[in-house]
Order: structure tokens, then sequence, then C-alpha cells
């Protein structure tokens, strides 16, 4: 990639928001042939394919002219779905009470997959408490990806 994904998500987010969206996230996924880059919108009355096709259509024209990323991509906008991706500081803190999945980049006492209830944030540590009890921090810069666990 041509510029590192915070300077891609600030490009991004300027525009989402200006649309009157909350950019929720940014994935970039690289392929041999065809690489994938992902943002996640959401807005207080839900995001539908209306709302997404608005979206990529209004990104798409920036991508084009910005060109930040080099060689084939496919856009793709998406609403964060149930089992929602948390990125964010922000995004620990404001779904404090629910259940999360997390995977991380390396072993933390044995374990690379942690799930339970999430407390929050402490400093820059993400705490949750697991299905036993055990209070988990971890750092957020460990995590390689946090998503909700749907409580349906």
């Amino acid at each position: 990639m041509r510029r590192d994904l915070k300077t891609l998500r600030r490009m991004l987010a300027a525009v989402v928001e200006a649309m009157g969206y909350e950019l929720v996230g940014v994935e970039f996924h690289a392929g041999r042939d065809n690489a994938l880059l992902r943002i996640y919108i959401d807005s207080e009355n839900g995001i539908g394919l209306d709302d997404c096709q608005r979206v990529s259509h209004q990104l798409s024209g920036v991508l084009e002219v910005e060109d930040p990323i080099a060689g084939r991509y496919t856009l793709e906008v998406s609403s964060p779905g149930l089992d929602r991706p948390l990125f964010e500081a922000g995004h620990f803190t404001r779904f404090a009470g629910f259940e999360v999945r997390l995977q991380l980049r390396e072993l933390l006492d044995g374990r690379r997959k942690l799930v339970g209830r999430l407390v929050g944030m402490r400093d820059d540590d993400v705490v949750i408490v697991d299905g036993e009890g055990r209070e988990w921090r971890v750092p957020r810069e460990r995590i390689e990806k946090a998503r909700l666990v749907p409580e349906l």
C-alpha cells in the first residue's frame, strides 16, 4: 500500500462522515492478484444496502483520484453486523458489558483466542472477564481482531 492504514482511514473518514455516517473501521487484505479493502460504516438508523451503495460510489471516486493503493483491489462497504468488529479504544469503552471474542497476534498466557465479558479499557489495555471469572488485561496492540459475540 502506498499509504499506511491510519492515513487511509483518515482520508476515508472525512468522506464517510461528511455523508452523515460513522466510519467504524477499515481492513485491508493483500492478495496476490486482487486485494480487498473493506470499509465498515454505521449510523443511528442502521445501515441498508442503499447506504452501502452510496458510500461505495463516493469512496470509489475519491480512491480513484487519490490512488492510495497500488495494484488491483476490490472495495467492499458493509455494515458492522451482529458480530461487530471493534477497532478503536472508544469501541471497547462503548461496548463494555457485551461479550467479545479476541484473537491475539501472539500468545498471552498460552492463549491466542479469548472470549469474555468486556469490562472496558484501563490505560491502553482491553479488559475482559472470561467464563471462569478470570480477568484478562490485553494490550490493544496485541489484538489482531476483536468482535462482539452476537446475543440472540
